[in-house]
């Protein structure tokens, strides 16, 4: 018997059923066959490319996988996208960021054959119903090597990202809601001004009645419980710095349309405010608990609701009063005619752009949101996370 007529069986009896019983016919017959590695191998190759004809990246595949199955199945999925992408170039530098992070993952113990094989037709399985989503990687069609909105000096980014993942962390780490506080209102200053200057460097390269080029658009998780709160959070997190959100609750993400500077400083903020929040909602109801109620998730989706909608229109101040003080900057030096017009050209950018990539998207509202004491706490811890402005912060 042939090794691709190993794996055609195999394939044949479970990666069209879901019962348990046809997943051990096809799992035992490559058990049987360690001849028919290599062709399953290419065949899961084969599964990977048309995920990424389909839409999909790297980190898109890892985490429904990892919603979906195991840790076993991550590694091997990890494994599979790794050695179906080789040597080439990766497309663009979100993706080769997404494939480092896979490389760390690599390593697996090996499980025996019959277990391994399982993994594999289960992981095959998901591979093959991966419905199709909407292309990223939009290219400037006048750049000849890089994508439109790849315009700041990347060791200049590096620096500025890594101040501002240092202040983060920082505010992550305390115990003081004042000292939270104060970081994380300096570090929405340091994204505006990052924003502000990248925005205003690309105008200077194109010229300043040039197009503001096309933005781009990344893919962040959005996991239970409590999704919907969640949602609205990087809603509120994107919008305060220049981007636009669209969330595919089924698959369990959000899409984030805006310039790459921006799409940076949104993944890093709302992950350090979602670290935030269930730091402060858990205490808050320790304190409802101590207090004689029952731990309750009306409790936790009002206070996570609460938490979004304020944390929203204090980022919003915040990014607002940058702003101000940089157009202030500005007039005083060659960009004053161009700062406001950059800006706006990029608003309109990023909403061109949304509606290209989402001509259909529907309003959806918070569901379990009746929980006054979750309503007002999660207010309060939104207040402390972050307040009015504080003193300038130098370009770096």
């Amino acid at each position: 018997m042939s090794t691709s007529s190993t794996v055609d069986r195999a394939f044949a009896a479970a990666l069209y059923a879901a019962s348990d019983a046809a997943l051990d016919t096809g799992a035992s017959l490559l058990a049987a066959d360690p001849a028919a590695d290599a062709e399953l191998g290419r065949r899961g190759r084969e599964f990977v490319a048309a995920a990424w004809r389909r839409g999909w990246q790297p980190a898109d595949v890892v985490r429904l996988v990892r919603r979906e199955l195991d840790d076993a199945h991550v590694r091997l999925a990890a494994e599979l996208i790794l050695d179906e992408h080789g040597d080439r170039q990766p497309p663009t530098p979100r993706w080769a960021a997404q494939l480092e992070e896979l490389r760390e993952a690599r390593e697996q113990p090996r499980a025996d054959r019959f277990s391994h094989a399982t993994a594999v037709l289960e992981l095959y399985r998901l591979l093959l119903r991966l419905p199709t989503l909407e292309p990223l990687d939009v290219r400037d069609p006048h750049a000849r090597t890089a994508p439109a909105h790849a315009t700041a000096p990347r060791s200049t980014a590096s620096r500025m990202l890594g101040r501002i993942r240092a202040l983060l962390a920082k505010a992550e780490a305390t115990g003081f809601p004042e000292e939270a506080e104060a970081l994380s209102a300096k570090a929405q200053e340091l994204m505006t001004r990052y924003s502000v200057d990248e925005a205003l460097i690309a105008a200077r390269a194109r010229g300043a009645s040039s197009a503001p080029g096309i933005p781009g658009a990344c893919r962040v998780g959005v996991d239970p419980p409590y999704e919907s709160a969640k949602a609205v959070l990087l809603d509120a997190v994107a919008r305060a710095n220049h981007c636009q959100a669209v969330w595919n609750e089924a698959l369990g993400f959000s899409t984030v349309v805006g310039f790459e500077p921006d799409l940076d400083v949104v993944e890093l903020l709302y992950a350090s405010l979602l670290v935030q929040a269930t730091v402060a909602m858990t205490t808050a109801e320790a304190a409802q608990r101590a207090g004689g109620r029952k731990r309750t998730k009306t409790f936790r989706q009002s206070f996570l609701a609460a938490y979004a909608h304020r944390i929203g229109d204090r980022l919003a101040a915040v990014a607002h009063q940058e702003q101000s003080r940089a157009a202030d900057d500005a007039a005083d030096t060659d960009d004053a005619g161009a700062y406001l017009p950059v800006l706006a050209a990029r608003e309109v950018a990023v909403a061109s752009h949304l509606e290209q990539l989402f001509p259909d998207t529907v309003t959806t509202r918070l569901r379990g949101v009746h929980d006054a004491a979750g309503w007002d706490q999660g207010t309060a811890a939104a207040d402390r996370a972050h307040v009015e402005h504080h003193r300038p912060v130098s370009r770096g």
